[in-house]
Parts: C-alpha cells; structure tokens; sequence
C-alpha cells in the first residue's frame, strides 16, 4: 500500500510542479528576474539595490492604483474602472492644497482625500449598479466630470504643496536604505491579502464575481459589495494621489493619467481573470513591478513616450488574448 502510495505521489509530482510553473505569479516572478538581468546587461547598475530601491518605489504607486483596480476587477460584471487616474490627479490636489508645506496637515490632508475620492468611488459604484450603467461607462464619464472640474478649479496652474516630511517619507531611506513608501505599500498588500482571503467579505467578492445569480441566491448583498468595491478602488486612487504629491512635491492637472491604462496590465500580468472572480493582489504587486521595469528597459534604450504607450497597450491586448477570455485562472 505503501509503495502504491509512493508510486501515486511521483507519477502526479511533476503535473504539480507544472501547474505551479504556469501560474501567473510565478510567470511574472520569473519575468522580474529576466527583466533585471536584461536591464543589467544593456546598463551596468540597473539591478544595484539602490536602483532596485528607486524602481520598487515607482511601483508601489503603480501598485496600490492596481489595488482598488484588483478589487473592481474581482467583483465582476467586467468592472474596470477608468476613473482613477482623474481619481489620482484629485487626491494629489486636495492633499497639497490642505497641506501648504505644513508638516501638521498631513494627517488632516490624508483623511479628507481618502473621504472625497472613497465618496466619488460609491457615486461610481451606484451608478454601475443602481442605475445599470455599465462600468466603462460610468467611469470614464466621471474621468470626465473630474478632469474638467479639476481644470475648472486649478486654472491650468499647478496647485498645491507637499509638507517636507511627506517628501522625506517617501524618497528618502528609513529604515535599511528603504523608504517609508515600501513598508506602505508591503502592508496594504499584506491587508488585502487577509482581506480577500480571511474575511467574509473578501470571500464574498470572491462569490459575486465568480457568480452573480448563485451568489444573489445565497443572500449575499450584490449591489453592496459592487458599489462598496467602486468606493475602495476611489479610496486607492486617492491614497495613490496623496503619496504622487509626496514624490513630485507639487500638483499638476493630468498627474494622475499614467496610472490608468498599468493598473489595469499590472492586474491582468498578476493573473485576476478579466470576467472577475478569480485571481488576488499579490499577483498585482508582482505585476506592477513587471511594468516598471519594463518601462526602465525601454526608457534605457531611448525610446520615445509614445513607444512606450504603443508597447504598453500592445502587452494589454495580448494578455487579454491570454488571459482575460479565460473564465477561470489560479490565483
């Protein structure tokens, strides 16, 4: 019996370890190592720590965008939501516009960013929900109303400035030679993955975006949770915004428009199906490491903006060919 057993265990070993090598995460783990060693052999220092540093940074902002983006994605019913950038550009003004360069307001400036763009969150969720807007829509309407108020408000004039201890937090070392920012970002991961995967409501996203109707027979609360994930991702956005002011010191209108299209690659790299309920945020973070140094190769061989954008969108449609027509995916 034993033996049969043993038998049993080696003929599935390597089906395991093949499925393991295939997951998403472990593809795009694998894709940082080769991107590094690339970026090392077309210039000596990309893979220094205090280069890698630099590029982690970059990548917790691209990260915690994807964050909300994750949770959206999740929840089904094609849920993408192309506010955040405008959402972005919005918490990096009200954040620098309370703060003024006073040390003091950064904790007041924090709080009421995350209130507004978690509010203009739940006005998405309401509208993809109660009113049946389809999410693409619904949010890049509200991209719209945002840009244009932004606009309206700012006079096309740079507005607001970051207190010097945000500015320090973010750039300069803590601790070991990493900045605060990382140890933000490690812990909004670590919340995220606890909360998708430990709490009743992570495991209802899970439900809703697997399975709509079974998960409205269950009695789990659909529209809540849909419109309660637009608002988180809101919230993502505007935290995104408040530390984008730590990094660049000011506020411009359009600071928040990069973010849009990687948040949703860095989600799709990390493995969340596109039709929802499947995937999770650790192949996120991995994801937007992946774009970050992409874009550090492309910007070291001296490709011009718009090639890059050409190339980002071109890795989208083909991991959606890949991926997003896949209705079920390992996390």
């Amino acid at each position: 019996m034993s033996n049969a057993s043993a038998n049993a265990g080696t003929r599935f070993q390597p089906a395991a370890m093949l499925a393991l090598a295939t997951r998403p995460l472990t593809i795009a783990l694998a894709v940082i190592v080769l991107m590094l060693a690339i970026g090392e052999a077309v210039s000596p220092g990309f893979a220094s720590p205090q280069q890698i540093v630099r590029q982690l940074t970059i990548a917790a902002l691209f990260g915690m965008v994807a964050a909300g983006q994750n949770l959206v994605i999740l929840g089904g019913r094609e849920g993408i939501d192309l506010s955040v950038g405008a959402l972005v550009s919005l918490g990096a003004l009200v954040a620098g516009n309370v703060m003024q360069m006073d040390n003091a307001m950064i904790l007041p400036a924090l709080v009421l960013t995350l209130a507004v763009t978690f509010g203009i969150g739940l006005l998405n969720g309401l509208g993809a929900t109660v009113l049946r807007i389809p999410p693409l829509v619904m949010t890049l309407g509200m991209a719209g109303v945002l840009q244009g108020a932004l606009v309206l408000l700012t006079r096309g004039v740079p507005s607001g400035k970051a207190a010097p201890m945000l500015t320090q937090f973010i750039s300069a070392p803590l601790v070991l030679g990493i900045p605060g920012l990382l140890f933000v970002w490690a812990a909004v991961g670590a919340a995220l993955v606890f909360f998708l995967r430990r709490t009743p409501f992570g495991l209802k996203v899970y439900a809703v975006g697997a399975n709509e109707e079974a998960a409205a027979l269950a009695g789990i609360p659909v529209r809540r949770v849909r419109i309660l994930l637009f608002g988180l991702s809101g919230m993502f956005a505007g935290l995104t915004g408040f530390f984008v002011l730590g990094y660049t010191s000011s506020v411009f209108i359009g600071i928040g428009n990069q973010y849009v299209l990687p948040s949703i690659i860095a989600v799709v790299i990390g493995g969340t199906s596109l039709a929802g309920g499947v995937g999770g945020y650790l192949g996120t973070m991995a994801g937007a490491v992946v774009l970050v140094l992409l874009r550090s190769i492309l910007t070291t061989l001296n490709i011009e903006a718009y090639g890059r954008e050409i190339i980002f969108g071109a890795t989208l449609l083909v991991l959606m060919l890949f991926y997003g027509r896949q209705r079920r995916l390992r996390a």
